[in-house]
């Protein structure tokens, strides 16, 4: 009240303030103190007295509030219905959020009810599938136990038959007369011979080849599927073989190659990779000419060596796996100068390539009825099967052998003379 534009204000508790209707009380101007709001100025969208209508305001459109004040109060209806329906927005929004909420909530508990089940469910799983492989362990280190134990009790029973053998010659060789040695020189000497004639294997009948594959998929248990498997298959290098169409013979400058399969004491295929496979190839006549293979470990006990030599003649090659000659190890491989290309087609016939021609040859020897010096279906001469028309091969791959074999090209001459 001791400033002069606050002087006529009136000043109430907030308390006594909240149910006081401010409508109808006289309003002044902060400007002018003792003058009426009774103005409002559009331009500046304020109430105005009269002094400031002719003084700051004189130029800006006014009005008295009775006449603007319906104007501006259907805009702020208008505004008013606007909020409204913002607001029924809003707590529509904040109904649905807590509604999610607790959805959210309930589902939580309901995965987290899943999970416990899925986790005991996969702990009891793996639980049992432990029990198992140890089982399965078990059960191994059992059969393989009592093997070398029946290889132990057969050794040490011909171990001690040789002894009792062996003892009874010397004593009787050391104390004997000479009638004696002579009448008991025949049973002996047989008894003798049946026992060195035993065969006797020196090394175990087993071997401590048993390996635990984490990352080996072992099906499923309980509906789950799970881990982990006993490898007790260890490779055999005299039992592994080779395999090939050109395992001997190879062209210079050609890639070629063979297959390695491995296979464990008992012969059966091992099915897995992974050995330490070693191939040297080497000239026969040069020994400074070697040749690079590349080794392709195929995952199911195979082995792919493929290589390209670039000298012609005779190769030695090893294969060895873990430090061992494979069956069949080592081998010649004869590398020939050149690879001969065919000049012809391979087709099924000379008759159908040529469309028909009654001049057209084929170097495989066959003749058709008629006059044809080519090959046809179902005639005499026909390989039976697609071939080469310069040469007569019928591997697609093969090397041209430059003209059909001379007892063929006689038949076929026979055969059209007598036709």
């Amino acid at each position: 009240r001791r400033q002069k534009k606050t002087a006529s204000h009136t000043v109430t508790e907030l308390e006594n303030s909240k149910d006081c209707s401010q409508a109808g009380k006289t309003l002044f101007c902060p400007s002018h103190p003792t003058e009426e709001l009774r103005l409002f100025c559009e331009q500046c969208d304020q109430p105005v007295c009269q002094h400031c209508a002719v003084g700051r305001h004189r130029q800006h459109p006014c009005d008295f509030t009775g006449n603007v004040v319906h104007r501006h109060g259907d805009a702020l209806r208008e505004l008013l219905k606007s909020t409204q329906q913002h607001m029924g927005t809003l707590e529509g929004a904040l109904s649905q959020i807590d509604a999610m909420g607790r959805a959210v909530h309930s589902r939580t508990e309901t995965v987290a009810t899943e999970i416990c089940l899925f986790a005991s469910g996969y702990v009891k799983a793996i639980e049992e599938h432990r029990d198992r492989l140890l089982k399965q362990l078990e059960d191994l280190k059992v059969q393989k136990v009592n093997l070398l134990h029946l290889q132990k009790a057969q050794l040490q029973q011909l171990l001690l038959d040789m002894r009792t053998g062996v003892g009874f010659t010397e004593h009787l060789l050391a104390s004997g007369s000479d009638l004696e040695i002579l009448v008991t020189k025949g049973v002996v000497a047989s008894r003798l011979a049946k026992l060195n004639s035993v065969a006797y294997n020196t090394h175990p009948s087993m071997d401590d080849g048993i390996q635990f594959s984490p990352r080996e998929k072992a099906g499923q248990c309980c509906g789950y599927e799970v881990f982990g498997a006993i490898l007790n298959k260890v490779v055999d290098p005299a039992r592994c073989t080779l395999h090939g169409e050109d395992l001997h013979s190879a062209h210079q400058n050609q890639l070629t190659g063979f297959t390695l399969l491995c296979n464990d004491t008992m012969g059966e295929r091992m099915g897995r990779g992974g050995e330490a496979v070693r191939v040297t190839i080497t000239h026969k006549d040069k020994k400074d000419c070697t040749v690079k293979p590349t080794v392709c470990d195929n995952g199911d006990g195979t082995y792919h060596v493929s290589y390209s030599p670039e000298e012609p003649g005779t190769y030695t090659i090893c294969v060895c796996v873990k430090g061992q000659h494979v069956q069949g190890s080592p081998f010649t491989v004869m590398v020939k100068s050149k690879f001969r290309e065919h000049q012809g087609v391979f087709h099924c016939c000379t008759f159908c390539s040529s469309g028909g021609q009654k001049s057209a040859r084929c170097a495989c020897g066959g003749t058709m009825p008629g006059g044809y010096q080519g090959c046809g279906h179902g005639h005499k001469g026909h390989p039976g099967c697609p071939h080469w028309s310069c040469c007569g091969q019928v591997k697609k791959s093969s090397e041209c052998s430059g003209g059909p074999p001379s007892d063929t090209l006689q038949r076929s001459l026979l055969r059209t003379v007598a036709l």
